[in-house]
């Protein structure tokens, strides 16, 4: 059971050897990481920047299809943030309004995530979709924050469609790039350190950020 929750958990430090043993399914588990760590608000936990910047950088090493990869996760990505959005738009008010009561979904959502999230989004308003999806765990809630605020469909697909382009380009770009190092291509561990230093700096940030203001 330890072995399989880690391989949830931790697959894009897995995913070499998911693409050796699954194939073409590799994308299918790839699609379906990225759409519920974006869609769904009670897994935000799951691997996100990491993931896509391993998945470019195994494609620099002709594991994966770097086209089908980037198609994959883009689609997966402004996917996730609609189903996100509707759910907001659906549950939002209710859990906003109740928001002191200990009912069900009180009890599966974070509500320190959700409501740094809702800062987050008062802060930076449309442009919050957009910055998200480079923030971790903030931006599994922002969709799920604007569904349930005053944000209109028509300005979120517009931010979710440019955060997508952005979230998914840099980072299987920076994967792909860092990948074609010769040096890489033969030490690939050097490729999972890359991938520690990207999962752990925007919590390093928000950390130092935190400091400054206390």
């Amino acid at each position: 059971m330890g072995a399989i929750l880690d391989l949830f958990l931790n697959v894009d430090t897995h995913l070499a050897d998911l693409a050796v043993s699954y194939g073409p399914w590799i994308y299918a588990i790839l699609f379906a990481v990225v759409f519920a760590e974006t869609g769904l608000v009670i897994t935000p936990f799951l691997p996100g920047d990491s993931l896509l910047f391993a998945a470019g950088a195994l494609a620099a090493i002709d594991i994966l299809d770097v086209r089908i990869v980037a198609v994959i996760l883009f689609v997966a990505a402004v996917l996730g943030d609609g189903v996100n959005y509707a759910i907001g738009r659906r549950l939002g008010p209710m859990i906003f309004r109740e928001e002191a009561n200990d009912t069900f979904w009180h009890r599966l959502i974070n509500r320190n995530h959700l409501r740094q999230a809702h800062e987050f989004f008062e802060r930076h308003g449309s442009m919050a979709v957009v910055i998200a999806r480079f923030v971790p765990i903030v931006r599994t809630f922002v969709p799920f924050v604007a569904g349930a605020g005053t944000m209109s469909y028509a300005k979120f697909a517009i931010a979710n469609v440019a955060g997508a382009v952005a979230w998914v380009g840099g980072c299987v770009g920076a994967g792909y790039a860092f990948g074609q190092v010769p040096i890489v291509k033969e030490n690939f561990s050097l490729v999972v350190l890359g991938i520690v230093v990207v999962s752990v700096l925007p919590l390093v940030v928000a950390f130092f950020r935190a400091r400054a203001k206390a």
